[in-house]
């Protein structure tokens, strides 16, 4: 019988809740996994990733919440910058499904010390599961020219 009233209980929340409060449930979301990624939080990273988040690169690359986690872990890489161009983060939500869309810049060291300073397109998938926002699913466009900022 509990099963059936924690499902019962989680689709009233889910219809109390309006778009609006989604959209900033949402947003405030992202804002947190982006802050979390730059300071390599991952316990933070890993409380927002759904269980089978994957990540698609704009080169094809596909990694999963798993590896974000344990380069998060490793410090792979060292941010300057890991933040969302002011202005550009958009949230849209449908039902149980939000999408983030924004301009992201990254600076800072990599694998050997390579340096890098780009920014990006991204999109965040965030589903709604029992109860709470997670990170399902995202996709990178390839870094943009450096005169298309």
């Amino acid at each position: 019988m509990r099963p059936l009233l924690a499902l019962l209980l989680t689709l009233a929340m889910n219809a109390i809740a309006s778009p609006v409060d989604d959209e900033k449930a949402v947003f405030q979301l992202d804002v947190e996994y982006q802050y979390a990624t730059k300071m390599h939080d991952v316990a933070t990273i890993k409380r927002i990733h759904a269980d089978d988040m994957i990540l698609v690169l704009g080169n094809g690359t596909v990694r999963t919440g798993a590896e974000l986690e344990e380069n998060a872990r490793k410090r792979n890489r060292t941010y300057e910058q890991q933040d969302v161009v002011e202005g550009t983060r958009k949230v849209r939500v449908w039902g149980d499904t939000a999408v983030v869309t924004a301009l992201l810049w990254l600076k800072g060291k990599g694998p050997n010390d390579a340096t890098f300073d780009y920014k990006l397109w991204f999109s965040d998938t965030y589903v709604r599961q029992d109860g709470r926002w997670r990170y399902a699913f995202g996709q990178a466009s390839l870094p943009l020219p450096k005169d298309a900022r």
